[in-house]
């Protein structure tokens, strides 16, 4: 007697970046394709590439736009993934379990039923509410296909005069791009300092490194609106006071978590406009509906809530964790301290956990301290200054958070606070930590150590 062949189950893919394609891949590892049909949807021309490598190609540090891909489509296609670019969903039916997509180019659109669904719809850069925000000449700068019409902007612009509004990661890292490129950079930032994820005072070491660059940066200051000319293309930014020329605008004001489709499918939504998983990223209250990337908000382990955070690294965890329940095993996220790293030429910023702002929000009390130090022995050769910023909870002494200024060898020691916030380690605890040491790389005391010191002390005596 014959048996008939059963059909496996369909993996819907949205979205061909970081935590779609590499859910998509996890799936594909535990599972062949008789086993697990795979289809992906990505309204682009690339995916699994680096968004945070954007800035630096623009820049010309990355002179290959394809560097920063790390799987081409034919290589997801040659492992019996079903990769649709250039389409675009446009509607989830849930209850049917089906997605309606349509071709960005044709316009067909088609249903495609599946068993299991991943959203890994990203996030989207927030463009103002204003005249001229969508005038040629205006880029926000979130997927390759976003760098690659910056790129044909400039080449196409006569002009040398560039207005970056915003000064978070990506409005101070495209200011140095193009600064690179021989713009005349200014920086148009509502806040009273560059880089809103550090305290202020860190801040103004991000603000003094700018100018040293040649940056011409306007705090306190409110767009009002996006100046075009004759021709319809952007001509100047304005704020309440002035406006500033500009033949190219680069839009740094931040991201928002995608999720139109999942508002209006009825899925559940946080207080930040991400959707809302438990820690196996399963959508809450959906079976068989998993989302994962910078569509999500997780849960920030030192302050105990959700919050969103679009980040790469997070992205791919998120697909691991994804691919791998999806596979049939399994698999968990527990969350974030909220852990990053940028620079200004030869600058480096880094922070992890709460900011002063942060901690007061939820209620945390707790003893600040900042510190001097250098990035090796002092008298060893090109030894660069550091600043250490360091947040320690009153009575407790539970570390809360870690900010980092300084030159070579200052960013990545963040990743020792990273690491003891996600134990969830004292300062006092941080004082004894057995760390590397030799002159080249160190003070005797590590400067994380001395600031922990600092703190410790600090928080024995409010006792």
């Amino acid at each position: 007697m014959n048996k008939s062949r059963t059909r496996g189950e369909r993996l819907v893919v949205i979205g061909g970046d970081a935590a779609g394609m590499s859910a998509a891949s996890q799936a594909r590892r535990l599972k062949g394709p008789d086993e697990l049909e795979i289809v992906a949807f990505e309204r682009g021309h690339f995916t699994s590439y680096s968004a945070c490598g954007i800035p630096y190609w623009v820049g010309g540090d990355v002179t290959d736009r394809d560097r920063l891909i790390a799987r081409t489509p034919e290589e997801h296609r040659a492992r019996d993934i079903d990769l649709r670019l250039r389409t675009e969903v446009t509607e989830l039916d849930l209850d049917g379990r089906r997605v309606r997509a349509r071709d960005v180019d044709s316009g067909a659109e088609s249903w495609t039923s599946y068993d299991k669904l991943v959203i890994a719809t990203g996030a989207r850069p927030i463009r103002p509410d204003m005249p001229g925000a969508d005038a040629p000449g205006v880029h926000g700068v979130q997927t390759l296909d976003d760098g690659q019409e910056l790129l044909d902007s400039l080449a196409r612009t006569r002009g040398r005069r560039a207005v970056v509004v915003g000064a978070g990661y990506i409005g101070v890292e495209m200011a140095e791009a193009l600064i690179n490129r021989g713009y005349e950079v200014t920086v148009v930032n509502r806040g009273s300092e560059p880089m809103s994820t550090l305290d202020p005072d860190m801040g103004r070491l991000v603000h003094e490194a700018m100018e040293g660059l040649g940056i011409t940066m306007v705090n306190d200051a409110e767009v009002t609106g996006i100046l075009t000319g004759d021709d319809g293309r952007v001509r100047a930014v304005a704020t309440r006071e002035r406006e500033f020329p500009a033949d190219v605008v680069v839009l740094g004001i931040g991201v928002r978590p995608e999720t139109a489709l999942a508002r209006a499918a009825g899925l559940p939504l946080g207080t930040h406009g991400g959707l809302l998983t438990d820690r196996s990223m399963r959508v809450r209250g959906h079976e068989n509906v998993w989302a994962g990337g910078d569509c999500v908000e997780v849960l920030d382990l030192v302050s105990g809530q959700e919050r969103h955070i679009a980040l790469g690294t997070h992205a791919n965890k998120h697909g691991q964790v994804i691919g791998t329940n999806v596979g049939g095993g399994y698999a968990t996220f527990p969350g974030v301290v909220g852990t990053a790293v940028s620079k200004v030429c030869d600058l480096e910023i880094a922070r992890t956990g709460l900011r002063e702002k942060d901690a007061h929000r939820v209620g945390l009390r707790f003893e600040a301290v900042t510190i001097e130090s250098t990035s090796r022995a002092g008298y060893y050769p090109n030894a660069s200054p550091m600043t250490v910023k360091m947040l320690a909870e009153l009575r407790t002494g539970r570390l809360l958070g870690v900010q980092i200024v300084g030159r070579e060898g200052a960013g990545k020691r963040v990743d020792i606070a990273a690491v003891a916030l996600t134990a969830g380690m004292t300062a006092e605890q941080m004082t004894t930590l057995d760390l590397g040491y030799a002159p080249p790389f160190s003070p005797v005391w590590d400067p994380v150590l001395v600031a922990a010191r600092k703190a410790a002390t600090k928080v024995r005596g409010s006792a």
